[in-house]
């Protein structure tokens, strides 16, 4: 099908008509059940809060003098650590159907034939958002945690583990959404919303979007810190760019082949 019998075959097709308050309610309904979600696999990883804790504290014993460890300094220290790990591995549990609930609210605004990606949205939307987790808990974070603590070599630690944990997760959640967004290019030039040659066109505004981004999402102000958040997102960025290019060369080398 070439372009021009496409853009017919959308033309003729009729979208659902939504009014601001259906679109309110829809809104209300997509958020609830992610809320349902993530407060179930909240509940799922509470049984197991302290042996998620013990395993996002090993990189800060790898570089700590042996025998040192962690302090807390209020009695309710501990108990908020336990929650906050638990809602983030809930949260990291719930993201398939937090992302079946992005994706049920769009699609109505879509076309017959672009509804038929919900399956590789979720699919690989999970599995970038995982792989920035991993990400962050196996290479930037050790790397950061590292040179912060070589740059304080001259003062003993005393870490606490609200600031640990706050610092850890914050890297953690924020990498995971960080590496949405080639899935988010992908989708976006698949459903006609940008193209290959315009996201090009403007990646120095993508470049300098992508650092302020990123100032916003790092916990420290240092310019290590910042890299390691804004480094791998202009190679998403690109990776997603080059992913949207590539398909729409195939779709256009079959559509030439169908021709008469």
């Amino acid at each position: 099908m070439s372009e021009s019998e496409r853009a017919d075959a959308k033309s003729s097709e009729d979208l659902p008509r939504m009014s601001l308050m259906e679109h309110l309610e829809e809104l209300r309904k997509r958020i609830l059940w992610s809320i349902i979600a993530v407060v179930a696999g909240f509940l799922l990883c509470w049984a197991f809060a302290k042996q998620i804790a013990e395993f996002l504290a090993r990189p800060i014993y790898r570089v700590l003098p042996e025998g040192e460890r962690l302090i807390f300094l209020g009695l309710t220290d501990a108990f908020i650590l336990y929650v906050k790990v638990a809602l983030l591995a809930g949260v990291f549990l719930a993201a398939p159907v937090v992302l079946y609930q992005v994706w049920r609210f769009v699609a109505p605004g879509l076309y017959q034939r672009e509804r038929g990606y919900a399956v590789p949205f979720i699919f690989f939307g999970t599995l970038f958002f995982v792989g920035g987790g991993m990400f962050a808990y196996f290479v930037a974070f050790p790397f950061a945690i590292e040179f912060l603590l070589q740059m304080g070599s001259a003062f003993e630690p005393q870490i606490t583990v609200d600031r640990y944990y706050r610092f850890l997760l914050y890297i953690i959640f924020g990498l995971g959404l960080m590496f949405e967004l080639p899935i988010v290019i992908f989708f976006l030039a698949r459903v006609g919303v940008v193209t290959p040659r315009f996201l090009m066109r403007h990646f120095r505004w993508a470049v300098l979007i992508i650092f302020v981004m990123a100032a916003v999402v790092t916990p420290t102000p240092d310019v290590v810190n910042l890299l390691l958040f804004a480094m791998p997102t202009i190679v998403l960025y690109l990776l997603g760019v080059g992913a949207a290019a590539l398909v729409g060369r195939r779709d256009t080398i079959r559509n030439v082949d169908r021709k008469p």
